[in-house]
């Protein structure tokens, strides 16, 4: 370790990028070599539940990473209940891929038969909508962030941080990372639309990195991120952009589509990624964390995925885009 400093001091600019560089990229490389070939079995070969366990277990690391970045500036989250909530939250998102067997067959039963069992349907359909609406989770969420906070023995002056955090983390990291699971589950081609989701990222990520590491010079947002740059960020979205037209053999959906998506998903994850660098930069940090050798934390490894996913999955609910 010694002698590597040494030679960093000693050497030209040059010889310095190369000296930092190179071991640098290998070791991200190495961990993404690890990482994605997992990330490929379970997203096409696993289950929907299977999907929900690991964005489950991708979550509660990655809230942990959120709530240290919390109390590096004194906002102490209420970190169980907001792991909790997240949970089911990724749970309701699983349970509605699944069909309900009550409201299944109470609509197509024999209607004269059995007078008002249609008005019964449509009741449990709203129930169950309700139920397991997002909203429904928020509010409990809320019910139990008030109930804290007002017994809690914290002093009244954490009162609004803790809360803040809290909220933060729900809206920012679990909610929009839980649609991975809807994404999985839908009904044409699902686990293919999430590895879409998944690659067009890690493309635009890789892209942006190398390319920004040798053209870039003007920086994207200086005051949050110095080392981004428009040359690397026009090239994340080449990226994503190869990755759509290379997906359009596998997935029946028209190439225009693809694009579309592959162009709203990079640059949602992009915001992604600059949210959760202002977040670190206002914590006075680099990383989220160490777990991931040369990428970081796991909050530093999915933060553009955070925003991606639930642009991908609304824009084929939304757009309801025709196969081919």
């Amino acid at each position: 370790m010694a002698e590597s400093k040494l030679l960093l001091l000693r050497a030209r600019p040059a010889e310095k990028y190369l000296i930092s560089f190179v071991p640098m990229t290998l070791t991200r490389v190495l961990t993404a070599l690890v990482l994605m070939p997992l990330a490929i079995v379970i997203v096409l070969f696993g289950s929907t539940a299977m999907v929900a366990i690991a964005v489950s277990v991708l979550t509660v690391l990655a809230l942990w990473e959120y709530f240290a970045l919390g109390d590096a500036i004194g906002h102490r989250a209420y970190r169980l209940w907001t792991t909790a909530c997240s949970l089911l939250l990724i749970a309701q998102q699983w349970r509605v891929t699944k069909p309900f067997a009550y409201v299944v067959v109470a609509s197509f039963t024999d209607q004269p038969k059995t007078p008002g069992l249609s008005a019964q349907a449509a009741a449990a359909s709203q129930r169950i909508a309700t139920v397991y609406s997002p909203g429904s989770l928020i509010l409990l969420f809320v019910l139990g962030l008030t109930t804290l906070t007002l017994f809690t023995r914290r002093p009244l002056v954490e009162s609004l941080p803790a809360a803040g955090i809290s909220s933060s983390a729900l809206l920012l990291v679990a909610f929009p990372l839980s649609f991975a699971v809807p994404l999985h589950g839908y009904r044409l081609g699902g686990p293919r639309l999430l590895l879409f989701a998944l690659a067009t990222t890690w493309a635009a990520d890789t892209v942006a990195y190398f390319v920004g590491r040798s053209l870039g010079r003007h920086p994207l947002a200086p005051k949050i991120s110095p080392k981004k740059t428009w040359e690397g960020s026009m090239g994340g979205l080449v990226g994503s952009l190869l990755i759509a037209y290379a997906f359009h053999f596998w997935i029946f959906i028209p190439l225009p589509h693809l694009f579309a998506m592959a162009f709203l998903g990079n640059i949602a994850g992009q915001m992604g990624d600059l949210l959760e660098s202002a977040c670190k930069r206002s914590a006075g940090v680099k990383d989220s964390g160490g777990l991931l050798p040369g990428h970081g934390g796991i909050l530093d490894r999915i933060d553009a995925l955070i925003l991606c996913i639930p642009v991908i999955w609304y824009y084929l609910v939304l757009v309801n885009p025709p196969t081919v």
